[in-house]
């Protein structure tokens, strides 16, 4: 091969401003333009996390709207309380191989348990026993037994806000404690 064919003319400045040849200015316009192109492109850290904290606050919104805000909130942790506790008495039961007592007071709302424990539910809610009268201890207060093999008395503690409400229901035959969302009755 001819080594004039091979060779490989260069730009200089008198090849005129928009020859892509090698000059310097033309290199540095290009290098601005590229420049320019990619920081348009991408997101910066702070608009990231931004977005990201509104989408928190927006699905925090909604997740308070749905469950009634604070109070449905409130009525919820509640009753995951009690339901806690009589599975407490009812471990406690299996494990002394002696009957338990749980009981609600719905008046003072308040509840005790085995061992000494005991707490009080939040005064805005309305609180309804359902259980066997015998076990009452006093007029107006609740109990539920759990036995040695598990069983219990059964009874059901219903925790009230507004047109929500958490039913805690006690099986008889197995002590089983189950917690469902309902519309509280008028």
């Amino acid at each position: 091969m001819d080594r004039s064919r091979r060779r490989v003319r260069r730009a200089g400045p008198a090849d005129g401003p928009g020859h892509a040849g090698a000059s310097g200015s033309t290199v540095r316009g290009l290098h601005d333009a590229i420049a320019r192109r990619t920081a348009v492109r991408g997101f910066s850290l702070l608009e990231v996390v931004l977005v990201i904290a509104l989408i928190a606050l927006a699905s925090l919104l909604a997740a308070a709207a749905l469950s009634g805000g604070g109070d449905g909130l409130r009525l919820r942790a509640a009753a995951q309380e009690v339901a806690a506790q009589l599975r407490y008495t009812r471990a406690q039961a299996l494990a002394t191989g002696e009957p338990q007592r749980f009981t609600i007071d719905p008046r003072a709302h308040a509840w005790t348990a085995p061992k000494g424990r005991h707490g009080t539910l939040p005064r805005q809610l309305g609180i309804v026993f359902t259980g066997a009268r015998e076990l009452q201890p006093s007029r107006g207060e609740g109990a539920i037994v759990f036995f040695a093999d598990g069983a219990a008395s059964g009874g059901r503690v219903q925790l009230r806000a507004r047109q929500t409400a958490w039913n805690v229901d006690v099986a008889w035959l197995t002590g089983q404690v189950r917690v469902t969302r309902v519309e509280a009755a008028p």
